[in-house]
């Protein structure tokens, strides 16, 4: 365990909230910074996941390519994983604030560059190969962005609530999170049935704006000395330090690894367009429903979690609940029903929230002020290895084994990790988070 790491003075005097009351399910939304972060998060991520479940499935209908949604995943992986750990040193360095409204700035004119990219008239004049590198190099670009924004506004949490709140935060900030991975999926099908893709770009860029002025209503937050006494190093042992604390602190390096192979292998989402369009026979529409419904089974446990955080018996909860996840995938990929999929996605994100919930009181507890952006940006990189690598894996696997084949390998390989890692980590199940 790591020294105590109340915020400092000057932070908790800022936040004008009361003091939260034991079990205060709203403890966290009192402040109102907090209120701002959170609705910021929501429309942001509804933003993007709307941009991306559109732009998939353009690339699916016009290619019939199951590594072409792969490729996606890639080139946003790529630039996020080089930059994510530089991202958390200014974090630690700069301005949080300042470095999320560059960040998301950037992320809306590559926005625009997308809906210039998709108009009829420009559409007419370039060929398939083109606009295909268009979209993965502002896909790219992207991706430099969000490693820049990610550990910024991750960090910024346990600087605006106090720290007996930060399960009760982390609940929340994830229900932003996972309230816009619902309005996001389910908005894009139907705004591309009716929009097509060129609105449907147009109404993203307004909500990434929207996401904007939220953000402005945050105070500048400088960089918080250390409290060691220690002169600061220079950068490359600025980073060293950050990954040096995640793997000689075997809680944070233990719960990160199980996330990054457990959606690595199982994940599905990047191949929904091929279970929509070949296996369901659902469109769009169903699309959009199928990637909501893990955002949906998330959104309900985690509005329970604010109630009933799951910290009490942390580690064996995260192994249950990863296990859990593998057992879901599985039956999403034997399944032949719409509606029984739907089901299966539900749980996975049920179960998926929990583990999120834990992993982020984690992140905050144990790192110390000077060492969180660091730390929170490896944390990213697992999470980028296992999101967007992992929808590259799947892509890839679904064109070598075949889409059902690579679902099942999938939850079969996150029941192995949970296995070994439970075989590792019994020494963990005595840590107390609260």
């Amino acid at each position: 365990m790591t020294e105590s790491l109340t915020p400092p003075p000057e932070e908790l005097a800022a936040a004008t909230a009361p003091e939260p009351a034991p079990h205060d399910a709203l403890a966290a939304l009192r402040y109102p910074e907090f209120r701002n972060l959170t609705l910021g998060v929501f429309l942001f991520t509804v933003a993007i996941l709307a941009q991306e479940v559109v732009l998939g499935y353009q690339l699916y209908t016009m290619t019939h390519d199951p590594l072409v949604l792969g490729f996606t995943g890639l080139a946003e992986a790529v630039p996020f994983i080089a930059l994510a750990l530089f991202g958390g040193h200014l974090a630690d360095r700069g301005d949080r604030r300042r470095i999320m409204l560059a960040a998301v700035a950037f992320v809306a004119l590559g926005s625009a560059v997308l809906l210039w990219v998709t108009l009829p008239s420009t559409l007419a004049h370039v060929s398939q190969n083109t606009l295909l590198i268009t979209i993965y190099g502002v896909i790219a670009a992207l991706g430099l962005a969000r490693g820049f924004f990610s550990p910024a506004a991750s960090s910024l949490t346990a600087f605006i609530v106090p720290r007996e709140i930060y399960a009760n935060a982390a609940a929340w900030r994830s229900s932003g999170w996972q309230g816009g991975s619902i309005v996001g999926p389910m908005c894009a099908g139907f705004l591309f049935a009716v929009l097509g893709l060129t609105g449907t770009l147009a109404v993203v860029i307004a909500l990434i704006l929207g996401a904007l002025l939220l953000f402005t209503g945050l105070k500048p937050r400088p960089p918080q000395p250390r409290q060691d006494g220690v002169a600061e190093a220079n950068i490359w042992e600025s980073l060293r330090e950050g990954i040096d604390f995640v793997f000689k602190t075997p809680i944070i390096l233990y719960s990160i690894s199980l996330d990054l192979f457990s959606v690595l292998f199982g994940g599905a989402m990047a191949i929904l367009p091929i279970f929509a369009t070949d296996i369901l026979s659902v469109g769009p529409e169903g699309l959009g429903v199928l990637r909501a419904a893990p955002a949906i089974g998330a959104m309900v446990t985690l509005l329970l979690c604010t109630r009933f955080p799951p910290t009490r018996h942390a580690w064996r909860n995260l192994l249950v609940v990863v296990a859990g996840f593998g057992l879901t995938i599985l039956l999403f990929g034997l399944s032949r029903s719409f509606w029984l999929s739907v089901t299966a996605l539900f749980l996975t994100g049920a179960f998926d929230s929990v583990s999120v919930v834990i992993r982020g009181t984690i992140l905050q507890i144990m790192p110390p002020d000077h060492l969180r952006g660091r730390v929170v940006s490896v944390n990213g990189i697992f999470l980028a290895a296992s999101n967007e690598l992992g929808a590259f894996e799947s892509g890839l696997a679904a064109r070598l084994m075949g889409t059902v084949p690579s679902v099942i390998f999938g939850g079969t390989m996150t029941l192995l990790t949970v296995l070994y890692v439970w075989r590792r980590s019994k020494q963990l199940f005595a840590v107390k988070l609260a």
